[in-house]
């Protein structure tokens, strides 16, 4: 059986698919089992509970953006190679979500309101990265991918001490995107200009400060 190419409204709907399936209230399933496994949860505290329930909605949607931009730099990828590297790195990025998503809930609580937003505006960096050029998509992800580690990082810092099941999952999720941004580097990432990076710090602050309680 020969498959046909898709045309731009197969492309179109697949993206919409993606998008729903990534901003819906259901979880979406991991393809391994959470970190946490059968650890104690030890975050009786209800200031404590809330203080996580805030750290894991920023990686919740730090997640969420994670996924918009992987699939927007697929959608305009010239490279299939490059293609298949996003989509292999967006399903990993499904397994953190997923994560962090049964995260809120053990914690008794949800994730950001504006998650629709979050993944239509990652989205679009993404693929505009992506239309700029191979090697450009590929240090965007280097950044990005070192950024998201640094705040995991300090989020391993400000999480409960008592929190073993947030930690753990925090813990993993930063090896993985080390790992994300070896792979984007060896592949020929290039460094962004100055003005990028610095660019790219000031909107994820937003978007934490923003995600934290909403």
């Amino acid at each position: 059986m020969i498959k046909r190419p898709l045309s731009p409204l197969d492309r179109l709907l697949v993206e919409i698919g993606r998008a729903l399936e990534t901003v819906s209230v259901s979880r979406p399933t991991a393809s391994t089992p959470s970190p946490a496994g059968n650890l104690a949860d030890g975050t009786d505290d209800e200031a404590q509970r809330r203080h996580a329930a805030g750290l894991m909605r920023i990686n919740h949607v730090g997640e969420v953006c994670a996924q918009a931009l992987y699939f927007g730099q697929a959608a305009v990828a010239r490279d299939e190679g490059l293609r298949r590297q996003m989509l292999g790195a967006a399903a990993e990025e499904t397994d953190h979500l997923a994560w962090c998503g049964e995260r809120l809930e053990e914690l008794g609580s949800r994730a950001s309101l504006f998650n629709p937003l979050w993944y239509a505006g990652a989205w679009v960096i993404g693929a505009g990265a992506g239309l700029i050029g191979d090697r450009i998509s590929l240090g965007f992800v280097v950044e990005t991918e070192r950024q998201v580690e640094a705040h995991l990082g300090e989020h391993l810092q400000a999480l409960p001490a008592n929190d073993a099941r947030s930690r753990a999952i925090v813990a993993r999720m930063k090896e993985d995107e080390a790992r994300h941004a070896e792979h984007a580097l060896a592949a020929g990432g290039i460094a962004l200009p100055a003005p990028i990076p610095a660019l790219m710090r000031f909107a994820s602050n937003v978007m934490k400060a923003v995600a934290y309680r909403l």
